[in-house]
């Protein structure tokens, strides 16, 4: 038998996240051989995860940054199945290197982040390597991107919420002060023009349906459904929305006090359960 020193069953706990009974005994079985052990770890991860692929994942971290030059920004959510895991500072640690990674290389979707190289292997398995240290199951539950002259990022305290927003041209205290707008009041779209139909013929069947429980004449109900879809929009896109700390400005008024030039081009908004 192979003697296993302290010092190789720490460095595979280091490089897989493992305790130090499974690396020990992933060293054992593989007789010192350092990288047959790393992939016995990694296919106890594959029986875990196969094992737990029913469960749901509805806990997690929210994480959101921009690139050095502030010209792509990503907010991503690593879920797994318990808050306990999802508050630890490793849980935390790994969904940071994922994301720290992806937009170092301006990765653009949930697919593309998944085949990403983290290290010496995928995002995915890297996911499924840790579903088994964990024993939980973990999947990246969203992953969205904004290339724009200035990305700025908010990440809400707790981790549970983050939204990203892009600028026509930089401005860091009025990109955030947006941010924290899209984290606050959850608009449905960036502006009018962007909202989906469906929700407009909603909106507008809703308001016609109030105006005649309300009594109003027949004749008068498309144009007290158009009033109430305009109200509609100024309290769900952004750009109309009132501005959180001076609600005489409108966000697209508030920006133009920055620069008049100043425009939000793009968000992105991603919740656990808020």
């Amino acid at each position: 038998m192979a003697k296993i020193t302290a010092a190789e069953v720490n460095k595979l706990r280091k490089q897989t996240g493992a305790g130090m009974m499974d690396c020990k005994n992933a060293l054992v079985e593989a007789e010192g051989d350092f990288e047959k052990a790393v992939d016995i770890l990694r296919k106890k991860g594959q029986k875990v995860a196969a094992k737990r692929a029913d469960r749901e994942a509805t806990e997690g971290c929210v994480l959101a940054a921009s690139s050095a030059d502030n010209s792509f920004g990503a907010v991503m959510s690593l879920n797994c199945e318990t808050d306990f895991v999802a508050k630890n500072d490793s849980f935390v640690e790994l969904t940071n290197a994922i994301l720290s990674t992806a937009i170092e290389n301006k990765v653009a979707d949930k697919d593309a982040l998944l085949a990403m190289s983290l290290g010496e292997m995928t995002v995915a398995d890297k996911l499924t390597e840790q579903t088994g240290v964990i024993g939980e199951k973990l999947e990246i539950g969203s992953y969205e991107v904004i290339e724009a002259a200035y990305v700025a990022s908010y990440i809400h305290a707790g981790n549970k919420l983050a939204t990203i927003v892009g600028l026509t041209a930089e401005a860091e205290e009025a990109g955030k002060n947006v941010a924290m707008q899209a984290a606050a009041m959850n608009p449905v779209a960036l502006d009018r023009d962007s909202v989906e139909q469906e929700i407009i013929d909603r909106e507008l069947e809703v308001g016609k349906e109030l105006a005649r429980q309300e009594g109003k004449p027949e004749a008068m109900l498309d144009k007290i459904a158009e009033g109430r879809l305009n109200k509609f929009f100024k309290e769900n896109t952004l750009v109309d929305q009132a501005y959180i700390r001076d609600n005489k400005l409108s966000i697209a008024k508030y920006l133009q006090s920055v620069n008049k030039d100043l425009a939000v081009t793009a968000f992105r908004r991603v919740g656990l359960g808020v």
